[in-house]
């Protein structure tokens, strides 16, 4: 039986309360710096509440970028997130699974001996394998293109390892009626075991978006063209000097624009991305 306790109830609640002011306060001085000019934001103290110049200041760094440091428009920056967050979060899935399904349900020499090979490359960080793979994509002339900032991070052991644990908790009396049906492999794949992992490609899609979107380190490497840059390459670039040379209203305009897209996906997938998990672990 669990005891109603008041104090400890209230007690619990402005802990969570305390914890969520603490992260919360600084997206609201990005989103109150984004709405003021320069000239408010170097004052001392700076404003608290929300200024006149949102659209202002959003409407400029979506068409025009900045008068200082990156000048390409916001919106190409984040169009080009997007290409890069959408390409690695499907890529990363369609292998994936299809990488899964061969090692759960095929026979084939040194089966096992593959797999571990794949898992053993999450051991590698990126910044070990950073300059071959950045040498291979410029000999192919892949550089400042959606090409070469996706195809070498589509590869992603960690969803072939999560993925074949879930084929392995699949009943093999599904497989077995299926054959009996005479549905081929791939039938089998598409009719069963795709519908079954929905939740899971949805955690997965979730996770390897806000991968994507976040990258910094390889789009700095290989996009050198602003019309190339991704939104948190642009963010960096419009940093030029000290305060009083920076656009801050623009740049922090720029930060909060750069964290719609991943809060609106865990937003609007929460409830799958919560399953997933979840149906994960059993």
């Amino acid at each position: 039986m669990v005891e109603n306790r008041p104090l400890l109830t209230l007690w619990s609640h402005a802990v969570l309360l305390a914890g969520i002011a603490l992260v919360a306060f600084p997206l609201y001085i990005t989103f109150v710096a984004s709405t003021r000019t320069l000239e408010e934001i170097l004052q001392v103290p700076m404003p608290l509440l929300p200024g006149p110049h949102l659209w202002e200041n959003y409407s400029q760094v979506l068409s025009a970028g900045t008068t200082r440091g990156a000048a390409a428009p916001v919106g190409q920056m984040m169009a080009n997130s997007l290409v890069m967050a959408l390409v690695i979060a499907f890529g990363k899935i369609a292998i994936s699974i299809i990488a899964s399904f061969a090692f759960v349900y095929f026979r084939f020499p040194l089966r096992g001996f593959f797999f571990w090979m794949i898992f053993v490359t999450l051991m590698l960080p990126v910044e070990v394998r950073i300059i071959p793979t950045f040498k291979v994509v410029s000999d192919l002339g892949m550089l400042n293109s959606y090409v070469g900032l996706t195809l070498p991070l589509i590869a992603s052991a960690t969803a072939t390892f999560l993925f074949r644990q879930f084929f392995m908790t699949v009943p093999d009396e599904l497989a077995e009626a299926a054959r009996v049906d005479g549905a081929g492999p791939m039938r089998f794949f598409r009719d069963v075991l795709l519908p079954l992992s929905k939740t899971s490609m949805a955690a997965l899609f979730v996770i390897q978006f806000i991968y994507g979107w976040n990258q910094y380190l390889w789009p700095l490497l290989i996009t050198s063209e602003e019309s190339m840059y991704t939104a948190v390459i642009g963010i960096s670039r419009m940093l030029v000097g000290g305060d009083s040379v920076n656009e801050w209203n623009l740049i922090m305009a720029m930060a909060m624009l750069a964290m719609l897209p991943p809060v609106l996906v865990v937003m609007f997938m929460q409830r799958l991305f919560v399953r997933g998990l979840v149906e994960a672990e059993k």
